[in-house]
This record gives structure tokens, sequence and C-alpha cells, in this order.
């Protein structure tokens, strides 16, 4: 009998071995592993993105992604430019900066917020204590440092002139990298300095100096909104379906991350920034992505954009439309 039962379980055995033999090209048979995909960008000064951060969590580990910093990028329509050449997989700027960018041809998707703006985290646009300038109206003739124009600091200047009254070019801007935003406000080469909200860790620097006034922040005249996206190309996406979608819940769950633990977030701040040549003290000043829990997206946050563009002419209405460019994966999966 028990002969029997260990031939019969031979025979079983030896059944499925040559099944699963018969089942690969090569005789052997493995379990297929995750697409191997690396994810080139630019990195920002002073800060880290939300799939940085997911990186240095391990968050990426054994998904079959990397990603890889190819250097740095002043604003981001530079990012956006790099995208467009191909020299990078993602981009990150202000959402208005995406939306130009889509209206002059590029097929980009806005694929998770990167920052956003709230009563914690917003820009903040800044003159020397004593200034007559301390309210929007007084902005008007003066010259406003910014960290690149055509984007979000650009745009909310005219917003805020618009919400006043004022032609929307009636402050003169000037780009200035983030590090010397202070030094350029307080020599005097500029009348006021913007500190975007992906900033905050310059601006905590300069705070600590003192001698600074505020004069409005942007959730004054936007609201509290998503401040900007990570981009990635359409085409991209539907090649990589799959990993597109873990690059973005990952990246979101490290932004969650963020949120729930500001000072281990700090740290990782600090330890990365010091690894790739900053100044890692500046962690120190990290006041949070300023983004809603989950860090997801709503539709307001790009339709918002969306008409100021269409009543400056820069876009044509319904030239664009939230559904076609904001990334989930029901939308862009099987696309």
């Amino acid at each position: 009998m028990t002969t029997n039962i260990n031939r019969r379980r031979f025979n079983a055995l030896a059944a499925l071995s040559a099944s699963l033999f018969l089942s690969t090209p090569m005789g052997f048979a493995f379990a297929a592993g995750p697409e191997e995909v690396k994810i080139r960008y630019l990195a920002d000064q002073g800060g880290l993105s939300g799939h940085e951060l997911a990186a240095a969590l391990g968050y990426f580990d054994g998904t079959g992604i990397t990603i890889e910093n190819v250097g740095y990028a002043q604003g981001g329509p530079a990012s956006l430019f790099a995208l467009a050449s191909g020299n990078v997989e993602l981009g990150s700027a202000a959402t208005s900066a995406v939306l130009n960018s889509i209206a002059g041809g590029n097929d980009f998707v806005a694929a998770y917020p990167s920052n956003g703006i709230n009563q914690k985290t917003e820009s903040i646009f800044y003159s020397l204590d004593g200034s007559p300038i301390k309210s929007i109206k007084d902005l008007a003739g003066k010259t406003i440092a910014v960290n690149t124009l055509g984007a979000h600091l650009d745009y909310t200047v005219r917003e805020a002139l618009h919400s006043v009254g004022l032609p929307e070019n009636a402050a003169k801007l000037v780009t200035v990298p983030g590090p010397q935003l202070e030094q350029v406000l307080r020599s005097k080469q500029v009348d006021v300095a913007a500190f975007g909200y992906w900033q905050k860790t310059f601006e905590g620097a300069a705070l600590k100096n003192g001698g600074l006034q505020k004069i409005f922040g942007d959730t004054d005249v936007l609201g509290e909104i998503a401040g900007g996206f990570v981009v990635l190309r359409r085409d991209w996406i539907k090649a990589h379906p799959k990993a597109a979608q873990i690059f973005v819940e990952q990246s979101q769950r490290a932004l969650d991350y963020a949120q729930n633990h500001p000072e281990e977030t700090k740290k990782i701040i600090a330890k990365v920034l010091t690894a790739r040549g900053g100044n890692g003290d500046i962690a120190q000043y990290f006041t949070g992505y300023g983004l809603r829990p989950g860090a997801k997206a709503t539709d307001r946050d790009i339709q918002f954009w969306i008409d100021i563009l269409v009543r400056g002419g820069q876009i044509k209405k319904d030239q664009i439309k939230v559904e076609n460019v904001l990334y989930t994966p029901e939308r862009f999966a099987s696309n």
C-alpha cells in the first residue's frame, strides 16, 4: 500500500515537472519579475520631490523602478523642456507652466501634485522692514525676484495684480535662483523677493536673519490648491502603464508619509541634500508639501488655471480638458 502511494506521488510530481519544463522556451519555469524601468529627472535645489522621498524611503525597492538624478533645473519650464526633448522621463513644474506646455503641443500628463499651498505651506512675497511696499497695490512699478518666468510665481503675480484692478504686467519680474533670493533683497537689487512654496527651506533661513515683512501669500489670491505637478509623457505612460501606476502611487505614499512624519522627513531631506553636495542644514525649515491627505489632486487644481489662461487669451476655451491631462490609473492604464 505504501509503495503504491509513493509511486502515485512520484508520478504526479514527474508530470508536474514535465509540464513546467515544457511551458518555457529553455525548459525552466520562473515567475515573471517586474518590468525594469529607469526614470531620469532634474532635481530642485533645496528640497526633495515626492519620488525622491519615495526612493529614500525604499518605496521603489522590488518594483523594478529606479530613478536617476541627471542634474538640476533652474525652474519648471526648463524641466519641461528637458522632458519634451527626451533627455529625462519626467518633469516638474507649476500647473500654469504645464498647461502652457501642453497648449504648445507637448503631449504631457499631470501625474501627481508635487506640492500644494495652504496656510502652512505657501509662497510668500517679502519686502524689507520699513519698506513702503506693504500690499499688492504697492507692487506697481516694482521689481520682484522669482525663480523663473512663465511658472507659478509669475502667474501668481499676474493674478494678484488683476485682483486689485491693476494691469497684469504692472510689476517687473527678474529671475533669481533660490539660494540668492535673500541676498538680492537685502542688497536692494530688487524691491521684493518671492519665496515659492517649494523654497520654504530658503525662506526659513532668511526669516531667521530677521528684517523682512510679508506683503502677501499666494493663498490670498489662489486659495488652497495644488501648486504644481510632476509630469510624464503620454507615450511613456502607454509604454509602461504598470510602472507609471506604481511610480505615482508610491510617490503619493511618500508625500503622505511626510505629512504624518515631519521630523523624520526633515532628517531624510538633510541627508539627501548633504549627499548631493547641498546644504543639509536648511532642512530644519521644511514645513511640508502643502498637499491634501493622500497627496491626491482634484479637478479644480487644474481647472482653476485653465480658466485663467482662457481669460488671458493664452489658450482657447475647451482646448484643454482636465480629464485628458490629469492622471488616474483608470483614465490612462489602458489608453
